[in-house]
């Protein structure tokens, strides 16, 4: 029997090479095809058609959101749009200035370098790149001491596409030469459902149309997660030889993952208690709660907060995060929020 993965495993874990291959299959091509992210699509739409009319690359484009929701799928549609070869890198990858010359001056007219994590480049780094997305040269120093000497390369014009997660530690410097910055936001369950069906299609998955209501619910409002529970259900649906997915077999499958009808996963729920049972509700820091739920501070920021407050279970305040009275009802907690703390809901 398949393993069934645990639904935190769904949620944060790296992409196997396997997965990969699987993801770029179900990767839409083209801007039409990328369902959700309205006002980002249109304010794209109308950038690229401007930069086609003039015959130029586009201006330099900066997307932010939380892991999963496009922003690496978004890079290679542009690209495939604007009819430019693209370059992949991330910013931990570009360790040297002699890596991201290479890289530049490989690229052909009007290409596009994505780079992935860009929060991640180091200064050095960084500062080989201003001039390269201003004036379209890198500035290279060659030697040592009093014989060192400065020498300029041209690049062509290329269009660069950073991605993070984690905008606010983006250096001003780097983050103004950006002549574009979109937020990816979280996805509504009618945009999420359209995902579903569309992979399903690819994958050739038969789902009764409650079963992709059931896995979209628990999707937490994210196409990665939406696309990694529909091959989980897949492989729950081939084990039982069942050849259309049902809403029954799509709860059993989700059950197993211990992943609940808001799409919360066991991390979550601990995450929750532990503010409320250890904290008495909060405030908590985010290190204490760390420390408590055995998760590392960055997992806590990037994955599980976000969507804990998107669906309102969690505040921040100046003296750290509090449970809110939603949050005690999911959980089915009887305690009545402390006083004090009602008053910050």
């Amino acid at each position: 029997m398949p393993e069934i993965k645990n639904g935190d495993n769904i949620v944060a874990e790296e992409e196997k090479p396997e997965d990969k291959v699987l993801d770029l299959t179900l990767r839409p091509r083209i801007l039409k095809e990328f369902v959700g992210q309205e006002k980002l699509k249109r304010n794209l739409e109308v950038f690229m058609e401007a930069a086609r009319k003039r015959a130029e690359p586009t201006e330099h484009i900066l997307l932010h959101g939380g892991p999963g929701l496009g922003k690496t799928t978004l890079a290679h549609i542009i690209a495939h749009e604007m009819g430019a070869g693209i370059r992949v890198t991330s910013g931990p990858a570009i360790e040297r200035t002699g890596d991201l010359a290479a890289i530049l001056t490989n690229l052909a007219t009007g290409g596009i370098l994505f780079i992935d994590e860009c929060h991640a480049l180091n200064r050095v780094i960084e500062e080989i790149l201003y001039p390269a997305m201003e004036e379209y040269a890198i500035d290279l120093v060659i030697g040592k001491g009093p014989s060192a000497r400065t020498l300029r390369l041209d690049l062509p014009r290329f269009t660069l596409i950073g991605a993070t997660t984690r905008p606010s530690l983006l250096s001003s410097p780097l983050r103004d030469r950006f002549g574009m910055i979109y937020q990816l936001n979280f996805y509504q369950d009618l945009d999420i459902e359209k995902i579903i069906a569309r992979s399903a299609r690819i994958l050739a998955i038969s789902l009764e149309e409650k079963a992709i209501k059931t896995i979209a619910r628990r999707s937490r409002k994210t196409p990665r997660v939406a696309n990694r529970l529909l091959k989980r259900v897949r492989d729950l649906a081939q084990v039982k030889g069942q050849e259309k997915v049902t809403e029954k077999l799509a709860k059993e499958a989700l059950d197993m993952l211990e992943i609940d009808e808001l799409g919360l996963t066991e991390t979550d729920r601990t995450i929750l208690k532990a503010i409320i049972e250890k904290f008495n509700g909060g405030p908590a820091g985010l290190k204490a709660i760390a420390a408590t739920t055995h998760q590392e501070v960055q997992a806590l920021e990037d994955i599980y907060e976000p969507f804990l407050m998107q669906l309102g279970f969690i505040n921040r305040t100046p003296r750290g995060r509090v449970a809110t009275a939603a949050a005690y009802k999911h959980l089915k907690y009887n305690s009545k929020l402390k006083t004090q703390n009602s008053k910050l809901f």
